[in-house]
């Protein structure tokens, strides 16, 4: 792949990106594109101007601020704009071969990606939220249109569904897919980590979705819709852990039975890793896995010490143009969704500023077969819109979890066309503000 990179940026064919979201990650894919050769970034997008300037410079090549009554800049001149909307008509002098989705929403992200992809432009989503609430949307479209939409390649979810191609290549059955975690509190507050999310550079909200474990189930969501993988218990086992080699201690793999499950390990070595586990049981194999070192099988440990995020972001970029190929996609339909439990006594009448990452409810992975069933709510679906939020119809003990009887849903785009891919029969009585 860095071959055939080199051979277009020697051609004058390099692949044009423009990247929406320029937050923490968003520099960081900005700088990255900036240096990897057959690439070019040729507009960045985002709400905050101060934003897109942080993100332009770390790129390092000319920039200008465009609106969208402004003539287009000279070739060679990055784009900083507010809005990604104009961007993506027919504008043969920006040539957008790839839009990168890096913001922190999720209709908002919904609606840009689906323009691109209308657009003839493959998408790749720096967003597990927008990925798991729209991606068989998204995915249906973007076959339609003859386009790639795909997980991004550095997030815990794509390295392990890379890993996981890797390992079935191999001849291995796959038994677990797992993250590796350093903290989590499930009652998290943004407030209450505010200077945590000082120190790290995040937005609160961000940081607090990422302590209160539903950024870890969404990712993990995304990667069970991708390739069939189920959690065994809702919001996975998790078991605390002082080193990833110690997995066969701590979980039951024979009562998985034949189904492949996703997991994570607390407070292990290697932090920011993940895992897989692979089995297999021919005994010619076997001589060889021991001799490699791995183990007396039959199952087998495979892991990485690291996810490098904005660093491989460029992979799904080369793989999508270069490739017509995808890092994940939800090909087995919303087997898992993530859904909202309440992180402390909620009264009826209280609005809902934040799903994820906010004060009233913290996101469990589990089967949508079983909760879709029970009527619970995918928490991505209380990200307000606009001045439109979800608002509390019941009283709610802490842990409880939502259902669509307990919540009236905003009017958003989001909320529809989240019910929209829900076969007829699945389609819950929503309530409304």
């Amino acid at each position: 792949m860095y071959e055939q990179l080199r051979q277009r940026e020697a051609e004058g064919q390099t692949i044009r990106v423009a990247l929406v979201g320029a937050g923490a990650m968003g520099v960081g894919i900005a700088w990255q594109v900036g240096r990897t050769p057959g690439m070019e970034l040729v507009a960045i997008v985002d709400i905050d101007p101060a934003a897109g300037i942080k993100a332009a410079e770390a790129h390092g090549t000319p920039w200008q601020r465009v609106g969208p009554d402004d003539p287009m800049p000279e070739p060679g001149v990055l784009v900083v704009t507010e809005s990604p909307f104009f961007l993506l008509d027919d504008r043969p002098e920006l040539a957008i071969d790839v839009l990168v989705e890096a913001t922190n929403t999720i209709g908002f992200a919904g609606k840009v990606s689906e323009a691109a992809i209308v657009a003839g432009m493959h998408v790749v989503l720096m967003n597990a939220e927008v990925d798991l609430a729209l991606g068989p949307t998204l995915m249906r479209m973007a076959a339609e249109h003859g386009v790639v939409v795909t997980s991004d390649a550095g997030d815990q979810h794509g390295v392990l569904a890379r890993m996981i191609d890797e390992i079935k290549l191999w001849g291995f059955d796959i038994r677990m897919a797992g993250n590796i975690k350093g903290y989590l509190d499930r009652y998290a507050t943004a407030e209450g980590l505010a200077e945590e999310a000082r120190i790290r550079r995040l937005n609160p909200i961000q940081c607090c979705a990422y302590t209160d474990g539903t950024k870890l189930c969404i990712e993990m969501a995304v990667l069970a819709n991708g390739e069939g993988l189920v959690p065994h218990i809702p919001g996975m086992e998790g078991p605390r852990v002082a080193d990833v080699r110690e997995v066969f201690e701590h979980f039951d793999f024979d009562r998985y039975g034949e189904q492949g499950v996703v997991d994570y390990i607390l407070g292990a070595e290697p932090g920011g890793g993940v895992f897989v586990v692979g089995r297999c049981e021919d005994p010619l194999q076997a001589q060889y896995l021991w001799y490699y070192k791995l183990g007396d099988g039959p199952n087998y440990l495979f892991y990485r010490p690291y996810h490098l995020c904005h660093l491989e972001t460029t992979r799904a970029i080369a793989a999508a143009v270069l490739r017509n190929e995808a890092v994940l996609t939800p090909r087995h339909g919303r087997v898992c969704d993530v859904y909202a439990h309440a992180k402390r006594a909620v009264t009826a009448g209280e609005t809902v500023p934040h799903g994820i990452g906010g004060d009233h409810f913290y996101g469990l992975i589990e089967r949508c077969a079983d909760a879709d069933a029970r009527g619970a709510v995918p928490i991505a679906l209380l990200e307000a819109e606009g001045a439109a939020e979800a608002r509390i119809l019941r009283d709610l003990a802490i842990d409880a979890p939502l259902s669509y009887d307990d919540v009236a849903l905003p009017e958003s785009y989001l909320v529809r066309r989240f019910l929209a891919q829900l076969p007829a029969v699945a389609t819950p009585a929503v309530s409304r503000p």
